[in-house]
């Protein structure tokens, strides 16, 4: 139906809790609700809505994004089946890979002989360790770290190690092959974490200690053939823009782009739009999550979602008739909510194109993978997990 296929993931976008959001203690968390309820409505997103985004909660409208009468596009929303809330596991799952064990977490710190191997190979001392936010651990520990030369070694409540480390001491470089010999080490039992990442960051003190956007994420490599893989095989062109590549491990990708933030990410699908090609180009945008998710800050997580929303305007103006647009996200982290971690949330799946006559709702989806499935779809491509929503796009 369509020759060319924009997939953007609003990175922690959830739209309510999920079923089982006992089981992770996330009863009650709800992204979208909350950020509507600190605004009090006083904001908009006027382009996600005239796809349909306030359609989905018709029965507990978000407070300034509530139902319009005649959207132009498809809503519905996704439920996790994969074990884990973390950006790996939603993708993969988004890609017909749903993660069906639990990653290894470290609420109590890593084991020593972990660090040990990862200090020795760097050649410089470890500090940190343990469960911490990762502006908090550069604010409490960087002046430290620059001081004796040191890697700050953190995590979360996600299958992540995260390695911090000043630019100026620790060169970005050095700093990746670190992170290259740590994922090394945590791809078997009893040790298999999802991510590592590096996290440079710069200042002179700890007041103004601040992140860079030279993150890089090591993931796990897919464990199975993804619809990234399946769609490269079958001869079309796969485009990942933003943290795509890293979380895929560059499986199934044929051109990549990194992003030094939303809006560098939105200038990147543009350009991208401009091109002529046939296949699928798969986005990430992942500040929502890194910068106000794990903050708890609705306020710029709001700002950022109407940042964003501008953009899609001129992104559906720039669509061609035979072009399809999927919007969703990849686990929840709501920014009114207890903690700093993610939530388990369903998520948002909007779809729109300049060709569609019809719209209406995709339902309650059972599994990220009838977002991949409906890509597979597309393209004629057999696919064995998930449900295509293709043929009710009309």
């Amino acid at each position: 139906m369509y020759k060319r296929v924009f997939g953007i993931v609003l990175d922690s976008i959830g739209i309510g809790t999920a079923p089982d959001a006992a089981k992770y203690d996330d009863e009650g968390a709800d992204t979208l609700g909350h950020i509507g309820e600190h605004f009090q409505g006083n904001w908009s997103l006027p382009n996600l809505q005239k796809i349909g985004l306030g359609n989905i909660r018709a029965d507990n409208p978000i407070l300034g994004v509530e139902p319009i009468d005649q959207p132009v596009g498809y809503y519905g929303k996704m439920t996790e089946i994969s074990a884990g809330k973390d950006s790996l596991d939603g993708h993969w799952e988004m890609m017909g890979l749903p993660m069906m064990y639990e990653l290894s977490t470290y609420p109590n710190g890593f084991p020593k002989a972990l660090i040990d191997k990862i200090s020795a190979f760097a050649g410089r001392p470890v500090i940190a360790k343990g469960p911490y936010s990762g502006t908090e651990v550069i604010k409490d520990y960087g002046e430290q770290a620059v001081k004796e030369g040191a890697l700050i070694i953190y995590t979360s409540a996600d299958p992540v190690l995260q390695i911090a480390a000043h630019e100026e001491v620790v060169p970005v470089e050095e700093l990746y092959k670190i992170c290259e010999y740590a994922r090394s080490l945590v791809n078997e039992a009893p040790d298999i974490i999802g991510r590592i990442i590096a996290r440079p960051f710069v200042g002179t003190q700890a007041d103004n200690f601040k992140r860079t956007a030279n993150r890089h994420d090591f993931a796990l490599a897919p464990t199975g053939e993804t619809d990234l893989v399946k769609l490269q095989a079958a001869g079309q062109k796969v485009i990942g823009i933003g943290k795509i590549n890293d979380i895929f491990s560059g499986q199934g990708i044929d051109e990549g782009y990194h992003n030094e933030s939303n809006m560098d990410g939105m200038d990147h699908v543009d350009h991208v739009l401009q091109q002529d090609f046939t296949g699928f180009a798969f986005t990430n945008l992942v500040d929502f999550d890194t910068l106000y998710g794990h903050r708890r800050d609705p306020e710029g997580m709001g700002k950022a979602l109407m940042d964003f929303d501008r953009r899609l305007g001129a992104v559906m103006k720039a669509l061609r008739p035979d072009d399809l647009l999927l919007i969703t996200a990849d686990h929840g982290n709501d920014p009114g909510f207890k903690g700093s971690d993610h939530t388990r949330e369903q998520v948002p799946v909007l779809a729109y194109s300049p060709s569609m006559q019809q719209h209406g709702s995709l339902g309650i989806r059972e599994s990220y993978s009838d977002f991949g499935a409906t890509v597979l779809d597309n393209f004629k491509i057999d696919n064995q997990v998930g449900a295509s929503f293709l043929a009710t796009l009309k």
